[in-house]
């Protein structure tokens, strides 16, 4: 089985999603809280597929002094892991070590690897709503015959990148993270494949390429990330075009 390690801070207002907050109609509390639902669903999508679930937390030392608070990331994470699946029991929670996200990536896969003897490891962001168990899986499944597997994203983002083998993790997942990860498993001599592309969640143009998507699973009963797609709902959000230019409106 895969080990799916969701990055994840906790979902403080002001430290996270801050672009959402700076770029569309929803404040920094209001980004926050879809970073949450974001989050959530991560976890349940992991939860509900074949890998295993590992939340990767920041000590509260590494978080800017105007964001700390007196519950420690590990806590404030676990509380909300076991709301969402109904406990924690399967979960694994691992504090992150390194000064940059490739190095912390790097340093929790290869240990994963080489240490634990993991088949595989997945690093993901809770800043893709739609991933999927269905897309967690089928990653899962190429990499039984690819060392490298990465689910692309707009502007060169990847929302997912599993390995079998470790590659150069320094500054690989820097923008564009996409064509690098994809680099350096070749330079590796390692086999690179890709599952569904999906959109990520962290700017104005994110949320404009998001909100239609959810829009139309919405209007089919498709399935859809539960969260995120009841935070849509409640606030309201879609995108209208006037005068031939893109809005963000809420409710």
């Amino acid at each position: 089985m895969t080990v799916v390690v969701v990055f994840a801070n906790p979902p403080r207002e002001g430290l996270v999603a801050t672009g959402l907050a700076e770029s569309t109609p929803l404040s920094t509390a209001e980004a926050a809280d879809l970073y949450e639902a974001a989050f959530r669903d991560a976890v349940l999508a992991v939860d509900r597929s074949g890998g295993d679930l590992l939340v990767n937390y920041p000590d509260e030392e590494s978080i800017p002094e105007p964001h700390r608070t007196d519950t420690p990331p590990e806590a404030e994470l676990r509380t909300l892991v076991a709301d969402t699946l109904g406990g924690t029991g399967d979960v694994r929670f691992e504090r992150q070590v390194g000064s940059t996200f490739g190095a912390r990536a790097g340093n929790t896969v290869t240990h994963l690897l080489r240490e634990e003897g993991a088949d595989s490891v997945a690093v993901v962001r809770p800043t893709a709503p739609l991933l999927s168990r269905t897309l967690i899986d089928s990653a899962a499944m190429k990499l039984r015959t690819n060392e490298v597997v990465i689910g692309p994203s707009t502007r060169g983002r990847a929302y997912y990148a599993g390995f079998t083998e470790p590659i150069d993790f320094e500054g690989a997942f820097d923008s564009p993270a996409l064509p690098t990860i994809a680099a350096r498993g070749s330079d590796a001599g390692h086999d690179v494949e890709f599952v569904g592309s999906l959109p990520s969640l962290e700017t104005r143009a994110d949320l404009l390429d998001t909100l239609p998507l959810l829009r139309a699973r919405f209007s089919v009963a498709r399935i859809v990330p539960d969260y995120t797609a009841a935070f849509v709902h409640e606030h309201g959000l879609d995108v209208v075009v006037e005068d031939g230019e893109e809005r963000i409106v809420r409710d």
